[in-house]
């Protein structure tokens, strides 16, 4: 019998019908669909397939991306997956950096010092009341901090000041700057603030404030889209009453949360802040750097 020119010593190729080993090569990512990732250039327009919102990116700011719609109204949402261009779902990412040209400055307004590590940090320290103070203080002063080796701590609340000063004992390049949210005459800021002084070393220690309720006021209240900020009752959580005011989410920790992330990333520079906190941000720095 002649063997098959396909058997046994055949120096033909043999084919396999079957295609060979089923389980061979990667056998998970058959079928799947690849989403490109595509920068969130200023322009390119985007969709929205859950709420059917269609905008135009404006920027990229914080890991979030600013569209505006056909009649002006502005959402922010965060980057990553979720989005459509031209019907395809894409994976939406920030954009390269362009690199600067010519000396550039900080969100504060000053020139960036180019190539200098942080300064070890002062023993003089600037005291704000909560977090959300001390990171709008860092995002639009954080260079020039970091700069002059200035540490920004928050006391949640002043309403054991005097009692922090005490245990910080100000002197001599130990100097302390506070800034105070609603420090307007007659108000409990006020007669804590005056309180605190009573005690503590004035050529050492500084205390200033705003009239804002909250640090949120300190932002433009164009840079979130609305016309002002509202006024809410005494008596009704502040923050609370705002984002029901405005109709943003509102009620639980998470959605306060939200919004404070939405509003400070709405700010770019000290251009989108209130010139009053400016000045008294300003002041501080000044006074806790002037200590040797």
């Amino acid at each position: 019998m002649t063997a098959s020119p396909l058997g046994p010593g055949s120096s033909d190729s043999f084919v396999d019908p079957y295609g060979g080993d089923v389980l061979g090569g990667d056998w998970r990512a058959r079928g799947r669909v690849v989403v490109p990732e595509v920068p969130a250039e200023r322009d390119l327009v985007v969709e929205l397939p859950d709420s059917g919102f269609v905008g135009a990116v404006l920027r990229v700011e914080l890991g979030t991306v600013h569209l505006e719609d056909r009649v002006g109204r502005v959402r922010v949402f965060p980057l990553g997956a979720g989005f459509l261009v031209e019907g395809a779902p894409v994976i939406l990412t920030a954009p390269a950096a362009a690199k600067p040209e010519g000396r550039q400055r900080t969100a504060s307004g000053s020139f960036a010092v180019e190539q200098q590590r942080a300064r070890v940090a002062r023993g003089s320290r600037i005291w704000v009341e909560g977090s959300h103070d001390a990171e709008l203080v860092e995002q639009v002063w954080g260079d020039d901090l970091r700069v002059e080796g200035v540490v920004v701590e928050y006391l949640e609340g002043v309403d054991d000041l005097a009692e922090r000063l005490r245990e910080f004992s100000p002197g001599p390049g130990r100097r302390v700057g506070v800034l105070v949210d609603h420090l307007v005459a007659g108000s409990k800021e006020e007669r804590i603030a005056r309180e605190a002084l009573r005690g503590a070393d004035a050529g050492h220690v500084l205390i200033v404030g705003h009239p804002f309720i909250d640090i949120w006021q300190a932002v433009k209240p164009a840079r979130v889209g609305i016309a002002a900020w509202p006024d809410v009752p005494r008596g009704e959580d502040w923050k609370t009453g705002v984002l029901r005011r405005i109709g943003w989410p509102h009620g639980s920790q998470a959605e306060t949360a939200a919004a404070w992330r939405r509003i400070r990333g709405s700010v770019r520079s000290y251009a989108d802040l209130d010139p009053v906190l400016l000045g008294r941000v300003e002041e501080l720095i000044d006074f806790v750097t002037a200590d040797g």
